[in-house]
């Protein structure tokens, strides 16, 4: 590996340290752009055969990490060339039961590490599958390409901006294949609304509008509280703890050094130094695919509000979130979610000319009563234009495919980056209580829009 564990985490520390001072405290030199390396080329590792058992490791096997075992061995039973080799987890009793799920399923014994470093050593692992908390995915992310593996990462894509960026290089700089895991990213109507966009369909685009809300009360817990997943009894950091073992020290990682905490562990969620809580766990879902359906770039001005509303636990992050960006390319993405009310705003893109929505297969338009004549001449009808939607290959499908075929997936690292600049500045707008600014071509924060003569903002001048 060529970067050095020590020196990541000493600059991850740094970065969390300022991140509290304002956008003031990021203003350094830009970032020195990485040219992409062909990828049927890399610069570590090596290319699969064409007929080879893809050697699959799992970096955190808790709720979602679990979920992708399951599925994995689902495929490899179902004849699929791949077979999970080893996994790696910081809590005994996770490692115990994972382990037995793959002997049940497959006859077959693994090896379970602490240590994802030790994983990542072997050479019969041609991959890695990344389902740990936020404020790992980086150092997982790049410690993972350096030593030649391809990367299925959960989202968020990192906890930072700057991470996400160091990872996007990463990719860039050795030619491994990179999948965020955003899977809405593979549903084909983000694609179709990118295809009808590009057509002039809808017009100048003026916003768009995601939601993701649950509602976790009940009549026996009206509070409810989002991730307030069950914590084990008997989880400790004692070495000497048998199943209950968690290696406490490797978990915090990059984070803060803090007591062993159970709520910290189970719920990481919660708080933000693991974790963007509602936006990184759940808005991420959404930006990401509709940054495909835009084509735009990462947002340059964010503003967010919102609080604890209902669910007065120890969670640090809010149970409601509202949050507007607005784009370089002179439009807006309205953002909600709420944890205590699951209404839901209905996902949409509103044009100049028409409002495109999800609907039926596929996506259905809706032209607007002054347009209606044009969009008739256009598409031959002046209602509700209903366009199906192609097949996809699904999320992990499409990134085993592109390990054996070379080829782009459908969340990338420069997708994946610009959507954790749209979640991690209504993070911090939020926690700091001001505008949050992004330069696009700088490729950081700023203390004031970067377009201060922008059309949008002024009035036309006369020609």
């Amino acid at each position: 590996m060529t970067i050095n564990r020590r020196d990541f985490l000493r600059r991850a520390g740094q970065g969390a340290a300022v991140a509290g001072l304002g956008a003031q405290a990021f203003r350094v030199a830009a970032r020195e752009k990485v040219a992409p390396v062909d990828p049927h080329a890399p610069t570590t590792g090596k290319v699969p055969e064409p007929d080879q058992v893809l050697g699959i490791g799992i970096i955190g096997v808790g709720g979602m990490g679990g979920g992708h075992l399951s599925d994995l061995l689902d495929r490899e039973k179902a004849g699929q060339k791949l077979a999970v080799r080893a996994i790696c987890d910081v809590y005994t009793r996770r490692q115990k039961e994972r382990k037995e799920r793959v002997k049940a399923a497959t006859g077959r014994d693994i090896d379970a590490y602490y240590d994802y470093t030790k994983l990542l050593e072997r050479d019969d692992i041609d991959a890695v599958v990344i389902a740990t908390p936020d404020h790992w995915h980086a150092l997982n992310a790049i410690h993972a390409m350096e030593a030649g593996k391809d990367v299925y990462c959960q989202k968020p894509v990192t906890l930072t901006v700057e991470e996400s960026l160091d990872v996007r290089d990463a990719a860039y700089r050795t030619g491994r294949v990179f999948q965020c895991g955003a899977q809405r990213c593979s549903d084909d109507w983000f694609w179709q609304a990118r295809k009808f966009i590009k057509d002039g369909g809808l017009g100048k685009i003026i916003y768009a509008q995601v939601d993701y809300s649950r509602n976790s009360g009940s009549p026996e817990n009206p509070q409810g509280g989002e991730w307030n997943y069950t914590i084990d009894e008997d989880a400790t950091d004692d070495p000497n703890g048998g199943d209950g073992y968690i290696d406490w020290p490797q978990w915090l990682g990059p984070a803060a050094n803090r007591p062993f905490s159970k709520p910290r562990f189970f719920q990481f969620r919660k708080f933000w130094e693991y974790s963007g809580g509602i936006a990184t766990d759940l808005l991420y879902h959404f930006i990401a695919p509709m940054t495909i359906a835009l084509d735009c770039q990462a947002p340059e001005k964010v503003s967010a509000g919102g609080g604890i509303f209902v669910q007065h636990d120890d969670r640090e992050v809010p149970d409601t979130f509202l949050v507007v960006m607005d784009y370089p390319e002179d439009f807006s993405i309205l953002m909600t979610s709420s944890m205590a009310n699951k209404q839901a705003n209905p996902p949409m893109i509103r044009g100049h000319f028409a409002t495109l929505r999800p609907g039926g297969a596929g996506i259905q338009v809706t032209p607007e009563d002054e347009f209606k004549g044009w969009f008739k001449e256009k598409y031959g009808t002046d209602g509700v234009l209903e366009i199906p939607a192609e097949p996809r290959e699904e999320h992990m499908d499409n990134w085993l495919n592109a390990i054996r075929n070379r080829t782009e997936c459908h969340c990338p690292p420069e997708l994946a980056y610009r959507a954790q600049v749209a979640t991690k500045l209504a993070c911090d707008a939020y926690q700091q209580e001001k505008v949050m600014f992004w330069d696009n071509a700088a490729e950081q924060y700023v203390d004031s829009h970067p377009r201060p003569n922008r059309t949008s903002k002024l009035p036309a001048l006369p020609s």
